[in-house]
């Protein structure tokens, strides 16, 4: 399946949503993709949308992502690797990681702000909706479920136009509900499914989250 642009794939996201509109939901995008397909959802169900901000960082010449640092400061590993396997890249690259998370985490800080991009307190008690405009992996999901640790919610919904099958297979088990409209064997870019790939820059779409924030508080 393809799609003229994210704001027509969070359509379609959103008819299979619909049954959220009176219930108490949060919507977090996972990418700033995810923040046009997200606004779509949000504005039907006329609920809160927030962005988790996060930077990958790769093992150093193998093009795999070793884990993530998100908006808390928090380091996520890529669940898809063993425990033999972590202790390895970390023991072989100790000091590179450990300093791209240090670098990761200011330049977030820098992005952000002291208020960050997502209100805790709104998304407490809520259905969270968590949104990507394609999940090539899970690497992104491990992020948001670490993230979301700490926070008493309903239930956890995924809502993606398209998933590569790896990463659809982590989402089942991961999250309550699932809705992903199409999964690819052999996933492209993202941006392949896509006639149109206007997306603002990550400043402007962070500043954009920033205002939706403040207008809901």
């Amino acid at each position: 399946m393809y799609y003229k642009n994210r704001a027509e794939a969070g359509k379609l996201l959103l008819e299979e949503l619909m049954k959220y509109r009176y219930e108490d939901c949060a919507v977090v995008a996972l990418d700033d993709g995810g923040v046009l397909v997200g606004e779509q959802i949000a504005a039907g169900l006329h609920c809160i949308l927030n962005l988790l901000v996060s930077e990958q960082i790769d093992v150093p010449g193998e093009g795999l992502s070793f884990g993530s640092v998100s908006q808390s400061g928090q380091f996520t590993y890529n669940s898809d690797f063993s425990d033999g396997q972590k202790e390895g890249y970390t023991t072989e690259f100790h000091g590179y990681l450990e300093e791209k998370k240090r670098e990761a985490f200011q330049r977030i800080n820098r992005l952000i702000g002291d208020g960050g991009t997502i209100d805790v307190e709104m998304l407490k008690g809520r259905n969270i909706i968590l949104v990507s405009d394609g999940l090539k992996d899970g690497a992104v999901l491990d992020v948001a479920l670490e993230f979301l640790k700490p926070i008493y919610y309903q239930r956890l919904i995924v809502a993606s136009p398209i998933s590569s099958v790896p990463a659809i297979d982590k989402v089942h088990i991961l999250a309550d509900e699932v809705h992903v409209l199409d999964v690819k064997e052999n996933y492209m870019s993202t941006d392949h499914y896509y006639d149109e790939n206007d997306i603002p820059s990550h400043e402007d779409t962070v500043k954009k989250i920033n205002n939706i924030i403040i207008n809901w508080q």
